[in-house]
């Protein structure tokens, strides 16, 4: 039999809904599938979810499960749970079944429940990986019988957890080696990419793919201030939302420097011209970030259990970014202290090594590792892969 350099020969990845869930996973199966080119990985997911249109376009098989979110309040929903988990679980036993998976990885989600269930009747060793600093439902219950467990940031509380970071994107961790190869011309072939001038510092705006009314108010309305200061803007409004924006830069002078964009579909261009990011705190911007080096204004959703606010801690604990509550971001604060953190070449120096030394680079080689301790203890003795 051929010994390869990885005894996992098959895999069960669970993980869907959001991009938070299926990007990890779809980093952990490049990297499952690098060290092991025939292995069998099958991912579970929804209908509903991105992970239909992600999973296959990487092409690794999909299998969907009946969606069975876990119900936070009494209601009726509590009555038709037993049925509706039953399927799911029944459904990702089919397919641990079919490949005689090793082990089932599981990043949270609606999907992960069933699947930690199935694989624990049958002996299967499951890995847990949890992206926020604060678990969800999911990940504290596969957490308790788990072989490992693997989270992004320090302090998130789950017993034997180890640090892995955010296993990342595909086109974040291309950008990671292209930066440390040629940075200069990296940004510049990004900057001609996007229209921008490669002489100017700039700052780019997010509040993800749906945008964040407060930091478009907030950046806009102090449009006047940045674009005197010699800054570049770009600004990443949401879907829908870049008309008031633009309505705020009307009469400006420089407004040319202020680019305004409802989305980008390439964001690794954005960051690769990026030199301070005004931002959420999402577990994937700030481990994106971070393994970057870009230094970041962190602008933590308000509403929530407040994950995004310890995510970010790390970070900005480590001198890589700020933290600035939703409520105190305003025109002021953006008028007052962007422009001249942006003009500082040695403050933005040392926040950017700051925020490289807190970051991780390796997430998903990290978590392959631990599906891999998991396999090979699972493993009956003297078997060989």
């Amino acid at each position: 039999m051929v010994i390869t350099s990885s005894p996992v020969q098959s895999v069960v990845l669970a993980g869907g809904g959001t991009a938070g869930h299926v990007n990890p996973l779809l980093s952990v199966a490049d990297e499952l599938r690098r060290r092991r080119p025939d292995a069998s990985i099958v991912a579970l997911g929804t209908r509903e979810g991105l992970e239909s249109r992600l999973v296959p376009e990487r092409g690794y098989p999909l299998e969907f499960l009946p969606r069975v979110p876990l119900p936070r309040r009494p209601s009726g929903e509590w009555a038709r749970l037993p049925g509706r988990l039953k399927a799911a679980v029944d459904a990702a036993g089919e397919a641990i079944d079919r490949i005689g998976a090793q082990a089932v990885v599981g990043f949270g989600g609606y999907v992960s429940t069933p699947a930690y269930l199935a694989a624990r009747r049958r002996g299967v060793p499951v890995v847990v990986h949890e992206q926020n600093a604060r678990p969800g439902l999911a990940n504290k219950l596969g957490a308790r019988w788990a072989a490992e467990v693997g989270v992004t940031f320090p302090g998130t509380p789950l017993a034997g957890a180890v640090v892995t970071g955010l296993p990342l994107r595909r086109e974040v961790a291309e950008l990671v080696e292209r930066l440390g190869h040629d940075r200069a011309g990296t940004r510049a072939a990004a900057t001609a990419a996007l229209g921008l001038d490669p002489a100017l510092p700039t700052l780019l705006v997010t509040g993800g793919s749906l945008g964040a009314q407060s930091l478009n108010t907030a950046v806009s309305g102090a449009a006047r201030e940045l674009l005197d200061g010699g800054v570049q803007v770009l600004h990443l409004t949401g879907t829908g939302k870049a008309e008031p924006v633009l309505g705020a830069l009307a009469g400006l002078a420089g407004t040319e420097r202020y680019h305004a964009l409802e989305y980008l579909g390439e964001m690794h261009l954005a960051y690769a011209v990026a030199d301070l990011v005004l931002c959420r705190s999402g577990a994937g911007t700030v481990s994106e970030l971070a393994a970057l080096g870009i230094p970041a204004v962190y602008v933590p959703l308000p509403i929530g259990n407040g994950e995004q606010r310890l995510n970010a801690a790390p970070v900005v604990d480590a001198g890589g970014g700020l933290l600035v509550p939703d409520a105190e971001l305003t025109p002021a604060w953006v008028a007052r202290d962007v422009p001249g953190l942006l003009s500082d070449g040695g403050r933005l120096g040392g926040m950017a090594q700051a925020a490289a030394t807190a970051g991780v680079r390796d997430g998903a080689a990290r978590v392959a590792d631990l599906v891999e301790r998991a396999a090979r203890r699972a493993a009956p003795s003297g078997a060989t892969a």
